[in-house]
């Protein structure tokens, strides 16, 4: 099973199953009394205040009871989470699946340990997001160990599976991702990039284990903001950010000042990853990354290189071709897949299609056919139920693309926007 959350800097290239942990032998473990009560806060008192709980609170049949509510007058109401299964780790902590026992529904908790100096940007962030491909925040809450570590536990809506298990999947089989799902995937994430993008937000690692995918419906929701930020003009940022098989070149040219389209860069390693069945730039280090990168783009020009890097001055490069991008893909793989795929993976970050432009290309024409269906007959999962912050600005030729006339009913809260279409 896949979590619903990562964590930073996770790097899981070679996942695992996990086994689930043993219950105890009355079936359930109970924390001793005095620590099943943890509080939930609201934004200034969680700020300000933890309740201190003590016990390994991930182990399986350990129950979690948390009050929500008491404030305006409104009833306090208990919600408990008993721990099933740990699902990820990381250097950030831990993720754990758990049941809350008063609605059965299943949820991802992850626990990261805090640093008592700085807020958790994760968390701020993830307050903010409300979008159907991006994995929601339903609760958080803060818990100390009895070596005064502090930990902040977001509760997340669980989501099954990832892109990442799920090309595995086919792989193991030697078989090719349906391109129906290539399309589905990647368009979803070109959606949560557009949402994320609008409000300010960058992801900073986007790759095939943080897309998360309901294996019933291919619905798919971006997860782990750990790294995420609100990138800012004029102000630096870390270079050394993303895993490394999806790190836009800037960010190897050692980039401070670089903008979202890092992640569209990773958008487009997902996508030529899911249609050669293997990441298309597989360094070993961040050096061999970029070697393998030249190996495709051909060697970055002097413009190129200011472009990603001003402040870049070593220009000793070996003179290499680009790759023809049609020689790279199979045969069989449609002209407008590998087009999409060279418009993405540009060295210039100015010259990458936005999120939403890349919605509108033609390799997603077939979502926009009402009569599209699943391989299994079912329906594909919403697509056009877009939000206003995604398709603020966005020119009337932009929308008429973007939104398909059998859809637009179902977009009666952008009429707004819609109104100048015909």
């Amino acid at each position: 099973m896949a979590s619903a959350c990562g964590g930073h800097a996770v790097r899981i290239e070679n996942e695992t199953d996990t086994v689930p942990l043993k219950l105890g032998s009355s079936g359930v473990e109970r924390l001793p009394r005095e620590m099943n009560i943890m509080k939930i806060k609201d934004d200034k008192e969680m700020e300000e205040k933890a309740t201190v709980v003590a016990g390994n609170v991930t182990e399986a049949g350990h129950i979690i009871a948390t009050t929500i509510g008491g404030r305006n007058g409104e009833p306090k109401q208990t919600i408990s989470y008993m721990a099933e299964r740990v699902v990820g780790t990381g250097s950030f902590g831990i993720v754990f699946q758990a049941k809350c026992l008063e609605t059965g529904e299943t949820v991802a908790i992850k626990k990261v340990l805090q640093d008592r100096r700085y807020k958790n940007r994760e968390l701020q962030t993830m307050r903010i997001l409300d979008h159907p491909n991006v994995v929601s925040l339903k609760h958080c809450f803060f818990s100390t160990t009895d070596k005064d570590e502090l930990y902040l536990n977001l509760v997340l809506e669980y989501v099954p599976e990832t892109v990442y298990r799920i090309a595995k999947h086919y792989n193991r089989m030697n078989q090719r991702i349906p391109l129906i799902y290539v399309k589905l995937y990647t368009y979803q994430i070109c959606r949560s990039l557009a949402y994320i993008h609008a409000i300010g937000v960058c992801h900073r690692d986007v790759k095939p284990q943080n897309l998360l995918v309901n294996p019933h419906n291919h619905q798919l929701k971006l997860c782990d903001f750990g790294s995420a930020k609100a990138l800012v003009k004029g102000e630096p940022n870390i270079s050394y950010i993303c895993s490394r098989y999806y790190r836009a070149p800037e960010l190897i040219f050692g980039a401070t000042e670089y903008t979202s389209a890092i992640d569209i860069w990773s958008m487009g390693c997902v996508l030529a990853e899911l249609l050669l069945g293997q990441p298309l730039f597989p360094g070993e280090t961040a050096i061999d990354q970029l070697g393998e990168i030249v190996k495709v783009l051909g060697t970055p020009t002097r413009e190129e290189v200011k472009c990603m890097n001003p402040n870049y001055n070593e220009f000793g490069f070996p003179q290499i071709k680009a790759h023809p991008w049609h020689k790279i893909f199979h045969k069989r793989t449609p002209p407008e897949a590998v087009d999409l795929v060279s418009r993405l993976l540009q060295y210039s970050p100015n010259l990458r299609c936005t999120a939403l432009e890349s919605c509108v290309h033609p390799f997603f024409d077939e979502l926009r056919d009402p009569n599209a269906r699943l391989p299994n007959g079912r329906p594909l999962p919403l697509l056009f139920n877009f939000k206003p912050q995604e398709i603020k600005g966005a020119t009337p030729e932009l929308l008429q693309k973007l939104i398909p006339e059998h859809a637009r009913k179902q977009c009666s809260h952008l009429n707004p926007y819609l109104a100048n279409l015909a």
